[in-house]
């Protein structure tokens, strides 16, 4: 459906079986870090083998934040699946599954995502591979001046679906100031929050270049496989299209930020 698919260290299918299912799609490869770079090394490797076109660097998550929902269900993964990239790297593909208490998710990521990365560390990722890195996780201009400055080829505004950070900005009032402060340097992205076609008119329309989706998928995958997600992409396009229409636009590449307003704007009038 000509989208991009980002696949995520921690997933349960592996780079080299979504390459195979889907030969010529695009795909990009979402890296956590680990203490043990060799880990790191081997599965960026593996993403350049089986055809990725960039590294997903996630910046927002050295740890993970507080899920009470995890902890009270002790959250981890069920016999029948494992952390399929980590076969044959090490021992950790089904470490996620032995978790007795708590959220094992969390347990996981305290013991073997890397909680000293820095900006720094861009340059040594970058040193190992040709793929562009894009950073996931920048909601400040701060940021993302320190993302340009660190070689990044794009960056995703995202606040890990609210997960992270409690009280955090959301990714669409975050937008417009990394957008400003980017000033066209690199491509900017957004996820987080968007469920319509009117949500994915005003990240375009505040200077995102593409949106991403986590939950919609998800949910449209769990009610109806494969088609669901066809049916929710189709939608989306489908209210994308009529809101354009509606409000005058006819080339995504011509949408202005004055076609948002914020809702204190109109709250005085």
């Amino acid at each position: 459906m000509d989208t991009c698919f980002v696949l995520s260290t921690l997933a349960t299918t592996s780079a080299q079986s979504l390459a195979e299912s889907v030969p010529n799609s695009l795909k990009w490869y979402q890296l956590y870090i680990t203490k043990n770079r060799n880990i790191a090394k081997e599965m960026v490797k593996r993403a350049e083998t089986y055809g990725y076109k960039a590294l997903v660097l996630t910046v927002d998550t050295p740890l993970l934040g507080t899920r009470r929902a995890d902890v009270r269900n002790r959250y981890r993964l069920p016999p029948h699946l494992r952390m399929e990239n980590f076969d044959g790297i090490s021992a950790l593909s089904t470490e996620l599954n032995a978790k007795k208490k708590g959220s094992g998710l969390s347990i996981f990521t305290h013991e073997f995502f890397d909680q000293s990365v820095t900006w720094a560390d861009i340059a040594w990722l970058k040193s190992i591979t040709s793929l562009p890195v894009v950073v996931k996780g920048v909601l400040t201009a701060e940021d993302a001046e320190h993302a340009i400055s660190a070689g990044v080829a794009a960056i995703i505004v995202s606040n890990h679906g609210a997960r992270q950070l409690d009280g955090v900005s959301s990714t669409i009032m975050a937008l417009s100031e990394v957008v400003r402060q980017v000033g066209g340097r690199v491509e900017v992205y957004v996820d987080g929050g968007v469920r319509t076609g009117t949500d994915i008119l005003k990240a375009l329309a505040l200077g995102a270049r593409a949106v991403f989706l986590g939950r919609p998928v998800l949910y449209a995958l769990a009610v109806s496989g494969e088609q669901g997600v066809r049916d929710i992409l189709t939608m989306l396009a489908k209210e994308l299209k009529l809101a354009m229409q509606l409000s005058g636009q006819t080339d995504v590449n011509d949408l202005s930020k004055d076609l948002v307003v914020h809702e204190s704007r109109i709250a005085r009038l």
